[in-house]
This record gives structure tokens, sequence and C-alpha cells, in this order.
């Protein structure tokens, strides 16, 4: 048995409890893990936002240590580090066949089958087929990337979704390019990581826009040149005179609201792009009118994963992180045990703090 933190039903509080991991089969890998980072995909998974089975285990930005593996498995051994990917590509779809594994047709399967049970018998399923908020998970071989060496277990948990999710954005969806202008809207562990991705792509200024003022220092410590408070009537304005009048070269959409889309958009020059990076629920609905499309000429486009190949980018994140271009440390606000992962569950509702870190 492993301690978990159990998500019973949709809406339902989380309880620390503990469940029963079959070895693992044909193809399956057994990870203990060292942390796991808290993610805004997690708490719109509990409250309904984003559709999950229950009982789950939330929990998909890990990092860990291999205890076992299957029948068939030859990436990883018993004691090798690595990363965990909620998206795993299965190789042989028509959208992994053409380059974009960030797009696999199965790369949610793993979410929709029962993973380990309860005490009583009751089936689990892993949050978005990882279940990171657990002392222990059992994974596909395919998701599972190998950790480069020099790079820390635990902070390297965030390579699994905050920071391949906006590195990616900024290098593989928008190709920023050095010299051009960024605006950031949103500066939870995305944003912040969007942040340093913009700085290590060269872009200038780079301006950093969110609802709390306590944001600031935060935002200029991971790269932003300018802060600005977010205002539906004066922060597209502010953008522009920051940018020479024009707009900003791109802009990177970190909440998954349709105000902010609408903000990020219209903040754009024209001939823009922008870029949307955070998950909104169906209901956020955003609309543009047949004329103002055809005179910006902007390209408005969503980045799902960052775009990313974890097994190609992640080996690039942890050079950056080596030579010190790129800061895990700097992204975590918060040491937290699996107890505390409803409280940072409310802190990410308020818009407080930046990543909370569960350390097992």
């Amino acid at each position: 048995m492993v301690r978990a933190v159990l998500l019973s039903a949709v809406g339902a509080p989380l309880e620390l409890t503990e469940i029963d991991l079959p070895e693992p089969g044909p193809g399956r890998v057994r990870v203990k893990l060292a942390a796991a980072g808290v993610c805004h995909s997690d708490l719109s998974l509990s409250n309904g936002t984003l559709r999950t089975e229950t009982p789950t285990v939330l929990g998909h930005e890990g990092a860990g240590t291999v205890t076992a593996v299957g029948e068939g498995v030859t990436a990883v051994r018993p004691g090798d580090q690595v990363v965990l990917n909620w998206a795993p590509a299965c190789g042989g779809c028509h959208l992994c066949g053409i380059g974009e594994p960030w797009l696999c047709e199965r790369s949610g399967e793993g979410a929709t089958s029962v993973y380990g049970s309860l005490a009583d018998g009751t089936g689990v399923y892993p949050g978005l087929g990882v279940a990171a908020f657990a002392e222990e998970t059992v994974v596909a071989e395919r998701a599972v990337v190998p950790l480069p060496e020099g790079i820390p277990l635990t902070s390297a948990a965030l390579l699994g979704c905050a920071v391949l999710t906006g590195y990616g954005a900024v290098h593989n969806a928008a190709r920023v390019r050095e010299g051009e202008s960024v605006v950031v809207y949103g500066l939870g562990g995305v944003g912040l990581a969007t942040l340093q991705a913009a700085r290590i792509a060269g872009a200038g200024p780079i301006v950093a826009v969110d609802v709390s003022p306590e944001k600031e220092e935060l935002a200029r410590r991971h790269g932003a040149t300018e802060f600005l408070l977010a205002d539906d009537r004066t922060t597209a304005k502010a953008v522009r005179k920051l940018t020479g009048g024009h707009g900003t070269d791109h802009a990177f959409e970190c909440v998954g609201r349709a105000d902010t889309i609408r903000a990020a958009w219209s903040a754009t020059r024209r001939g823009g792009r922008t870029t949307v990076v955070g998950i909104g629920g169906k209901e956020e609905l955003v609309s543009f009118s047949a004329l103002e499309i055809f005179y910006f000429a902007r390209t408005l486009t969503a980045s799902v994963y960052g775009n990313s190949d974890p097994a190609k980018d992640i080996p690039v994140l942890a050079e950056h992180v080596r030579s010190g271009r790129l800061d895990l440390e700097a992204l975590i606000t918060d040491r937290i045990s699996p107890e505390e992962i409803p409280e940072a569950f409310e802190r990410m509702a308020q818009g407080r703090g930046g990543r909370s870190l569960v350390v097992f």
C-alpha cells in the first residue's frame, strides 16, 4: 500500500488515503516519487472544469526513481531517475506520423484505465494518466523520460509540465526571435516559466501582467523588464506605450479565461501572434468581428504542452538548467507535504504564489 491524495468525486474534498498498486505489467514502470508540482490543471480536474474519471489520484507533474519494470521495458531500469510525461505520444497515430506528437490521438488513454485500488477493492484512476500525488505510481513506459545528469531530482518535477509548457510555448509554438517584444498574462508556474523562456530567447521588452501586485518582484526575478496590473481598460494601451505604440510582437495567455485571451489579443500588434497557453472551460467563449480579424491580421493559436516532444526537449531544458540560463528553484514558491495540497489549490484559486512543490 502507498499513501496517496485521493479525489473521490468531482468537487469533493481531497483526502489522504492508501491505495494498492500492482506490480508493473508488460510495458509498465513503477516509480517512487521524489516530488510533484501542483498545477492549475489539477485544480480544474478537481472542480470539474476538466473531465476526469473518479475516484482518482491527481498530480501530473512529477519526477522520481524507477523501482521496478514490467516485461518488455527497455527504455529504463530500476534505479534510473525519470521525469513523468502526462501526454505520452503513441508514435503510431496520424498526428504522431506528421510530426505533431503533442496532439497524439492516444495520449490520454492512460487516464481512463484503473491503475490501482482502495482497501475495499474500489478501482482508482490515475489523474491525467500519471497520479503523481502519491508516494509511488505505475505508468506506461512511454510516460517516463530519463532525467539527464546534473539536475536535482526534486526540482526536476517542474520539467514535466510548467517548464516544458512555458518554454515550448515560446520556442516551439510562437518561435520568438531575439529582439521581439513579449507580454505574458498570468504569472502562475507556467507564466513564470514563459517569462524565463522569453528571456532565454533574447526577447525585449518582456512585459508581465497579473491581477496581483505582489507578483511584480517575482516576475522581474524571472525575466520581466516591465510589470503591469491587469485592467480591462488600460492594460492594452500600456503595452502599446511600452512597445513603440504598435503593440507586442507576441502575447502569451497563461490563464485560460475568455477575458484574458481577449486582452492578450488586443495587446498584440498588427501581424503579431497571440498564443493561448492556459486551459479554460468550455463556457469561456471568445468573440471577434470579421473586420478586426482582417484588419489586424493577427495570428491566434494555442500551444498544447508546449508543442513539445519531451524526449527531445527535456535534454535541451536540462542544458539550460546546467548553464544557469533556466532557474528551476526560482519557480518554487512553496515546498509542501501531501497534506497541504488543498491549501495549495486555494492559493492557486486566489491567484497567489508561483509553483507549490509536494516533496515526498
